[in-house]
């Protein structure tokens, strides 16, 4: 019997090591874990933090330093130098202490030849310029327009890139399934392929395309259980609910954080007794999907075709594209103080005055040509009222003469939307000079028209002219 215990004996213990090996397996992560309550007590409302992984997470989350300020003083740069379209208001000091800055953040190895050509730095040539200039005004409208979600913490160009020229958490559309059809698999409906973008799940692996690109619509649960009338209705189907939960777990995954972040775990549903990082996550989900269509799809005919998908489609944000694990990007380091030029969307800048000669008509008052507008705003900036104020003068002074207005709009984007946001421009200049004392029957409205040519500032403009006899 002795033997045979001796025998037995190890033989338990191998196996009680390889079941405690398995159930610590099974739990994800070896301890310690350290637990935060998020809610009160016994709603479960808590997160699981591991902190050997976390020291990992800081020590690749830590912020640049930043270059000294410079002087606002002296000329400025689009006056000294040439194709200065977004950043020509500031200083030359200014502008060069963003530039040196800026390829810290994106292209430290390659250096200002990532974006500028053969020393020329006023050549458009690479795409990677164009494509810059494109994502310096994103920034500004993140840190301008999604305070909402960015607070006064704001984002500069490493907040995503990290000091690599392509920021590694981009995404595009997945490629096609090889077998659609008589597949022993059948048809898959977008999932069961235990992708990456939705924890290696079986959920539908794209859950970007419907929310973050398109706008699709993300809950789908009923109010009442079994009731399906009136406005209890529900008539979303299990798979559409399936969606709406994989983008959850993109989101769980990007942010580090678990379900009990954004939820309450009495109703998931519910708005009032949420945490408040629910809301920020609503404009988050907005502010990608705005980026994307705004920004970065009007970018596809520039990209080359080494830097598309699989479906000729641009590289897009998503929430991990920012937050690159953690709740708050580089754990909420506040580097926009630091560079308050990135803090809004800046007109572009012109070095002339915004006046044209004189007509040739006679009796033709000398009429300001261009009222400038910033991107995507219908708005009166201070230098468009000065530009009104001239022209509602000139106008009061010779009352005879009639002006049309021109509101003008590019295709970049929707063009519909262009359009209609060309026509509310000039209804601003047209209100301008009503109120200066112009009235209203010598002004006359153009239909918005799309621009040929010219610079970015062209396409957000409006048109005082003299209509001639």
């Amino acid at each position: 019997m002795s033997r045979q215990m001796n025998f037995i004996w190890p033989t338990v213990r191998v196996l009680a090591v390889a079941l405690a090996a398995t159930v610590l397996a099974s739990c994800g992560e070896r301890p310690p874990i350290v637990t935060k309550q998020l809610g009160y007590r016994g709603t479960g409302m808590e997160q699981n933090i591991n902190p050997r992984l976390e020291a990992l997470k800081v020590a690749a989350n830590q912020p640049p330093e930043a270059q000294p300020p410079a002087s606002p003083d002296g000329p400025k740069a689009g006056e000294v130098y040439q194709n200065v379209k977004v950043l020509g208001d500031l200083s030359v000091g200014e502008f060069t202490r963003l530039m040196v800055s800026m390829t810290a953040w994106v292209s430290p190895e390659q250096g200002c030849a990532y974006c500028h050509a053969g020393g020329n730095f006023a050549d458009d040539s690479l795409y990677t310029k164009v494509v810059a200039r494109k994502m310096v005004q994103m920034t500004q409208t993140i840190n301008s327009k999604w305070q909402s979600h960015v607070g006064q913490t704001g984002v500069t160009c490493y907040t995503c890139h990290r000091g690599e020229p392509v920021p590694s958490f981009v995404w595009f559309k997945p490629g096609d399934r090889k077998y659609t059809e008589n597949s022993i698999m059948g048809d898959l409906a977008g999932q069961n392929l235990a992708s990456k973008s939705v924890g290696l799940s079986s959920l539908p692996f794209d859950p970007l395309t419907p929310y973050l690109l398109e706008d699709k619509p993300i809950r789908v649960n009923g109010n009442e259980a079994l009731k399906f009338t009136g406005a209890a209705a529900n008539n979303t189907s299990t798979k559409q609910a399936e969606h709406t939960y994989a983008l959850m777990i993109h989101m769980s995954q990007s942010l580090g954080a678990n379900c009990t972040t954004c939820h309450n775990t009495r109703n998931f549903q519910e708005w009032t007794n949420a945490p408040p990082q629910r809301v920020t996550a609503w404009h988050g989900i907005r502010m990608a999907r705005d980026l994307n269509n705004e920004y970065l799809l009007p970018l596809t005919d520039t990209f080359p075709d080494n830097r598309k998908g699989v479906h000729g489609d641009v590289a897009k944000v998503s929430c991990a594209t920012c937050h690159q694990g953690v709740q708050k990007p580089l754990y909420g380091a506040a580097m926009l103080k630091d560079h308050p030029e990135l803090a809004t969307l800046r007109a572009a800048f012109a070095k002339a005055p915004a006046v044209v000669e004189p007509a040739t008509a006679a009796g033709a008052p000398a009429l300001p040509s261009k009222v400038l507008f910033e991107v995507g705003q219908d708005g009166l900036t201070d230098a468009a009222r000065q530009v009104i104020a001239d022209a509602a003068k000139l106008l009061v002074e010779q009352p005879g003469t009639k002006i049309s207005l021109s509101g003008f709009a590019d295709k970049t984007g929707n063009p519909d939307k262009n359009l209609e946001l060309a026509k509310q421009r000039a209804f601003a200049v047209r209100d301008a000079l009503k109120t200066a004392g112009v009235a209203e029957d010598r002004i006359e409205l153009k239909k918005p028209e799309f621009v040929v040519g010219g610079i970015d500032a062209d396409a957000r403009r409006v048109e005082i002219n003299p209509v001639t006899p």
